[in-house]
């Protein structure tokens, strides 16, 4: 294992917008505009607060005519918030009654994934502040892993991929910004690990001309993503590193955990509820793990063992109820990362707050994500020390 020196100028520390309800671009920015620049006075800072802007496809379309995007812009600087970077995961309603699958639809085989990703790199340049150098589109990885069951698949998830890469060189010499897609591995989708996740961006970044393409394809690291798997985080910072891939965005993010031994799971039926999936992994005294594709599956089976939940929780939280959290991964995480590795923001994406236990819930949105980016501020400055 590889050590990293600290950051030497940290990556502004932001947000990611997907916790507000869409599709409609005008839904979201009211949200965005009612509860962000509160959060940046419960911060008591002057500087602006950085946001992960998430934009459906269809909110994504209705920026495009000339000024609208700059527009959309000006008003979040008036108000003190800036973009950092793009969500560009959901493609549709995020916080519809059931999302389950159809997050991971569609899939980088399909051409309107390649679009909608393109339409995104080209908003971004005209809502980052001027001066950005660089900023990051988060995306799926690949889809949900029995839709490329062979490797014809995604050989075209592959091809769609680095088929950006013109486009992104282009919006570079043009604009001055350099746009990066960052793949975010995912529990139970077709790259759900660093190292396959790593293995694949190289071979893409090879397909899409090698060297020059380094810079444009990416990894978004999920902290939460990473420890449901119990992968050590820097472990998996290690593996983008051995293979020259670049880690765009670090989403800080807290899973649930839970120690299964005994039987009793009754500490878990609050979180079982049927707008996400919850992936579960349960490691074994033997070493093994059992993956269940949603929460509810895994208590049926109830096997004995550690089990860790793909369930998006206030990263300040150690222990939740009856059930404990990976909280300290976040640490290890931002311990093992350093400014070699790409990373231009670090971006606290709870998205499930209303999916809560009602008991577990802060007395407002506001109050818990000023508490959250309190609690990373906390935790950079001890990494640093």
């Amino acid at each position: 294992m590889t050590s990293s020196p600290r950051f030497n100028s940290t990556p502004p520390l932001g947000y990611c917008t997907n916790v507000h309800p869409g599709p409609g671009l005008d839904r979201s920015l009211r949200a965005i505009l009612e509860t962000a620049p509160e959060v940046r006075r419960r911060l008591a800072g002057d500087a602006p607060l950085a946001i992960g802007l998430w934009l459906s496809s269809e909110a994504a379309a209705s920026l495009e005519p000339e000024g609208l995007a700059e527009g959309i812009r000006d008003r979040l600087a008036e108000r003190g918030l800036l973009v950092a970077g793009l969500n560009g995961f959901p493609f549709g309603d995020f916080h519809g009654r059931i999302v389950k699958h159809a997050v991971y639809e569609p899939h980088w085989a399909d051409p309107q994934r390649v679009e909608f990703t393109r339409r995104l790199a080209n908003l971004l340049p005209r809502l980052v502040p001027a001066g950005t150098s660089s900023a990051g589109v988060t995306t799926l990885p690949i889809g949900w892993r029995t839709t490329f069951a062979d490797e014809a698949a995604m050989q075209e998830a592959r091809k769609g991929l680095a088929s950006l890469v013109p486009a992104l060189r282009e919006i570079h010499d043009r604009t001055g910004v350099l746009i990066h897609i960052d793949v975010e591995p995912e529990p139970g989708c077709r790259l759900e690990r660093a190292d396959e996740t790593a293995s694949f961006l190289a071979e893409a970044i090879d397909e899409a001309g090698g060297e020059a393409a380094r810079p444009h394809l990416r990894a978004c690291h999920d902290v939460c993503h990473a420890s449901v798997l119990f992968e050590e985080q820097a472990e998996s910072i290690d593996a983008y590193r051995d293979a020259g891939v670049l880690i765009g965005r670090v989403q800080i993010s807290n899973a649930v955990a839970f120690d299964g031994v005994g039987g009793d799971f009754r500490s878990l039926r609050p979180f079982e509820e049927p707008r996400w999936l919850h992936q579960t992994a349960v490691l074994s005294g033997d070493g093994t793990v059992r993956f269940f594709e949603d929460l509810p599956a895994a208590l049926e089976s109830a096997p004995e063992g550690l089990w860790r939940i793909h369930f998006h929780v206030p990263v300040f939280a150690e222990r939740l109820g009856g059930v404990g959290t990976t909280r300290d991964d976040i640490a290890a995480c931002l311990d093992a990362i350093g400014p070699e590795d790409g990373c231009d923001f670090l971006e606290v994406e709870t998205y499930a707050w209303s999916a809560l236990p009602a008991a577990m819930r802060p007395g407002s949105l506001e109050e818990g994500i000023a508490d959250e980016l309190r609690f990373v501020r906390g935790v950079l400055d001890a990494v640093a020390e």
